[in-house]
């Protein structure tokens, strides 16, 4: 069995440098921003609705309705305490895209007009905007999706930072969870070298999430 890495290569335009892709979003015309932070955010949007019991042809349009909204209120947001971090500020703009597609099964109008909605998203708390019996549901799926994303984007940071040998054997052992007699065959080197990548790695990529998380605060 040859062995194949189990990411690509990735953007740099990833969550780690959420910052800088979203200062470049306030100029509509970067069609390659818009793109990136498309790939960055949707599988996170896209699974949220998904576990809000969203059929498919609603979540795209859940996606669709949220990158609207980014774009038309991108120039006004800035992550400090009163406005609340973009985390929180994505959130609540998903919870009102979800929410409405709830409403509309049942022939309800919005809770809000779009735009509306979106000049309060980070200035109500969410309990108070939408009270929903799931709200604690969505919410434990948003941060699940989270730290997914997250734990996505430090591996990927956590590849490009090391030797690829020694990225292939973490993969194999920490992401694939191949014995360390399996990862030592495969990849020539002995079980105290994968033992102490490993180690080394294991580190990394807990000082890699720790980075990104709190740039994300």
């Amino acid at each position: 069995m040859g062995y194949v890495p189990v990411m690509n290569a990735a953007s740099d335009d990833s969550l780690a440098t959420r910052g800088t892709l979203l200062a470049r979003l306030k100029n509509w015309d970067d069609a390659d921003s818009w793109q990136d932070f498309s790939r960055t955010y949707e599988r996170l949007i896209l699974g949220v609705a998904r576990k809000s019991g969203l059929s498919e042809t609603e979540c795209e349009d859940v996606l669709q309705e949220v990158l609207l909204s980014v774009a038309k209120t991108i120039d006004g947001f800035e992550s400090n305490p009163k406005r609340g971090t973009f985390k929180s500020w994505l959130l609540n703009l998903t919870r009102w895209r979800i929410t409405d597609q709830l409403r509309k099964r049942r022939g309800l109008p919005p809770l809000a007009p779009a735009s509306a909605a979106d000049r309060n998203a980070d200035d109500t708390p969410t309990i108070d905007r939408v009270p929903d019996p799931a709200a604690a549901a969505l919410d434990d799926a948003w941060e699940q999706e989270w730290k997914l994303s997250i734990m996505e984007a430090a591996i990927e940071c956590l590849r490009r930072r090391v030797k690829p040998k020694h990225f292939q054997i973490f993969d194999l052992y920490n992401l694939r969870h191949w014995t360390p007699h399996q990862v030592a065959r495969e990849l020539g080197v002995t079980r105290v070298q994968v033992y102490l990548v490993h180690h080394r790695l294991t580190r990394l990529l807990k000082e890699e999430v720790a980075r990104i998380e709190t740039r994300l605060s």
